[in-house]
C-alpha cells in the first residue's frame, strides 16, 4: 500500500498532526479487563466525532477564522485536519486546546501536493469527496487496510452525477484518485438507503454548486450538517415528509467564520454507560453529551432494556440538544429493537449486543445491513466475538439475535474471555469487550486496544480512573 504523511500547512510550521498507521505495522497493543468492584463518578467524553468533521470541512470554507474548543483529537479527526490543511486551509493548536482553521471561501480549496491520507475514517473520506466534487482539482485519497476494504460507491455514484470523476478506484475502494468539476451540476438525488454520510456528501458538494441541490431520505438521519451549516451562514431547506425529510440549498452562499463548541460524543458515552449498567454499585454521570433525537436510539433502547438512566440539565448548544447523562447498575430485560431506530444508534450495536448478552431474555437486532461495511463486519465480528465469551448469539444477514442468561445479582455468568477477541483495527469492536470483561466471571482480552486512539484517546485511563480494572499486556 502507498502511504504517505500529509504535511502541516506552511503557515503554520509548528503544526504537528499526530497520525497512526495501523495497517503498516505488525505491531498490537493486547489489553485486558476484568471484574470491576463499582463505577462511580462525574466524566466527560471527547468531543463528538460527527460534529468535529463537520466543524473543519466547514471552517475550511467559511471566511475568516473558526475557533473550535472541545475538537475530539481521535486519529480520525486529524485525518481531517490533515487534509483540510493540504487542500490550503491553515489549521493550527493552540496551548489552551482550542482549534482554529483559517478558511479559503466557497470555491478556494486548491490541489494537494501529496495524497491526503484518511487512516480509517469513513466519515471523514466520504464527506471529503463531497467538498472535493466542485472544486476544480484532483486529489487522490488513501487509507490504512480498514478503510481501503469499504465501498465508497454510494457516495462516488450521486457525487459522479454532480460531475466529480474518478481517475484511478480499484474496485470503488481506496486509494482513489479524483478530479472536481469545474462546472459542478445541481441534483436531486434520493437516497436508496438512509445514509447521513451520503446526504452530507452530497449537500457539501452543492455548496459550490450553482443551483439547487436537494438530498431526500426515506428516514430521518443524523442531522448534523443542516444544523452546522446554519451555524456557518448558510440557509438550508427542511421538509419533514412523515417518515424521513427533504433537505435542499442553494449552492454559492458565502459561509462566515462561527467559532464552535463540541458537545461530548454519545457514542462514546454508550460505553461508559454500558459499563456502569453491568457492574453492581455503578453510579456514574457523564457530562455535557450530544442528545440530539438523531444520535440517542440506544438511551431509548437502554430505558425500554430496564435501564435506569436519566437527562440532567437539557440545554442546547449551536442547536444541538445537550445533557448530563446518569445511568446507575441496573437488571436488564431483552427487547425488539426496531430496524427503524438503526439510523439513530447504528454505531451503538456492537455495545448492545454486549448489554444483551448480560440482560433477562432475548434480545433481537434487525435492519443492520449497515453494520456489514463499517470499519470491519461488525455483525460477524460480535456475533464471533460473543459466542467465544460465552455468550448465545446467532448472527442473522440484517441482524443479531442474543439470548441473555443475566438478571438480578446473576451478572456475568458464564461470560469470560477464552482466547483474545480479534478487533479487525474496529475501535467500537475493542471497546465493546473491554467493557463486557468488567463484568464477566473471567478477564477478556482483545488482541489490539491501538485502534481506540481512532475516536476515544483517553478510554483506558478514564476506564481506570472511575474503577475499571484495564491492564496492558506485551505487543505480540
Amino acid at each position: 500500500m502507498f502511504l504517505a504523511r500529509v504535511p502541516p500547512a506552511k503557515s503554520h510550521p509548528k503544526l504537528i498532526f499526530r497520525r497512526q498507521i495501523l495497517s503498516s505495522s505488525s505491531l498490537t497493543h493486547p489489553l485486558t479487563a476484568s471484574g470491576a468492584t463499582v463505577l462511580s463518578g462525574t466524566c466527560q467524553v471527547p468531543g463528538d466525532k460527527s460534529i468535529s468533521h463537520r466543524s473543519l470541512l466547514l471552517g475550511g470554507l467559511a471566511l475568516g477564522i473558526t475557533r473550535i474548543s472541545g475538537l475530539l483529537e481521535g486519529e480520525d479527526v486529524l485525518a481531517t485536519a490533515a487534509a483540510m490543511a493540504a487542500l490550503g486551509a491553515p489549521v493550527r493548536r493552540l496551548d489552551n486546546g482550542i482549534w482554529e482553521i483559517s478558511g479559503v471561501g466557497v470555491g478556494g480549496l486548491k490541489s494537494p501536493d501529496t495524497a491526503l491520507d484518511m487512516g480509517n475514517s469513513g466519515t471523514g473520506a466520504r464527506l471529503l469527496m463531497g467538498l472535493l466534487t466542485s472544486h476544480d482539482l484532483t486529489a487522490t485519497l488513501i487509507g490504512d487496510k480498514s478503510l481501503s476494504s469499504r465501498p465508497m460507491n454510494r457516495v462516488l455514484t450521486p457525487l459522479g452525477r454532480m460531475g466529480l470523476k474518478v481517475l484511478a478506484a480499484p474496485g470503488g475502494r481506496l486509494p482513489l484518485t479524483l478530479k472536481g468539476a469545474a462546472t459542478p451540476l445541481p441534483l436531486t438525488y434520493e437516497l436508496p438507503v438512509a445514509s447521513a454520510q451520503v446526504k452530507s456528501a452530497i449537500l457539501l458538494a452543492g455548496l459550490n454548486t450553482p443551483g439547487r441541490t436537494t438530498v431526500i431520505e426515506p428516514e430521518a438521519t443524523r442531522d448534523h450538517t443542516e444544523h452546522m451549516l446554519r451555524h456557518f451562514g448558510v440557509h438550508v431547506d427542511v421538509t419533514p415528509t412523515g417518515d424521513g425529510n427533504v433537505i435542499a440549498l442553494e449552492g454559492q452562499q458565502e459561509l462566515i467564520a462561527a467559532d464552535v463548541t463540541v458537545p461530548g460524543d454519545p457514542s462514546s458515552a454508550a460505553f461508559l454507560a454500558a459499563a456502569a449498567l453491568i457492574v453492581p454499585g455503578s453510579d456514574l454521570t457523564i457530562e455535557n453529551v450530544l442528545i440530539s433525537p438523531s444520535r440517542t436510539g440506544f438511551f431509548t433502547t437502554l430505558r425500554e432494556m430496564g435501564a435506569d438512566v436519566s437527562y440532567l440539565h437539557e440545554r442546547r448548544c449551536q442547536g444541538e440538544p445537550v445533557a448530563d447523562i446518569r445511568v446507575r447498575h441496573s437488571a436488564l430485560s431483552g427487547v425488539k429493537v426496531p430496524g427503524a431506530r438503526a439510523a439513530s444508534m447504528i454505531d451503538e450495536y456492537p455495545i448492545l449486543s454486549v448489554l444483551a448478552a448480560y440482560a433477562n431474555g432475548t434480545t433481537k437486532m434487525e435492519g443492520l445491513k449497515e453494520l456489514r461495511v463499517k470499519e470491519s463486519d461488525r455483525l460477524a465480528a460480535m456475533a464471533r466475538g460473543l459466542s467465544s465469551c460465552g455468550a448465545d448469539v446467532e448472527e442473522l444477514a440484517e441482524g443479531l439475535i442474543v439470548r441473555g442468561r443475566g438478571g438480578p445479582g446473576a451478572n456475568g455468568v458464564g461470560l469470560s474471555g477464552t482466547a483474545p477477541i480479534q478487533t479487525h483495527l474496529d475501535h467500537r469492536i475493542a471497546m465493546s469487550f473491554l467493557v463486557l470483561g468488567l463484568g464477566a466471571e473471567g478477564p477478556v482480552t482483545v488482541d489490539d486496544g491501538s485502534v481506540i486512539a481512532t475516536s476515544f484517546p483517553n478510554f483506558v485511563p478514564l476506564m481506570r480512573s472511575l474503577g475499571a480494572q484495564i491492564g496492558e499486556q506485551e505487543a505480540a
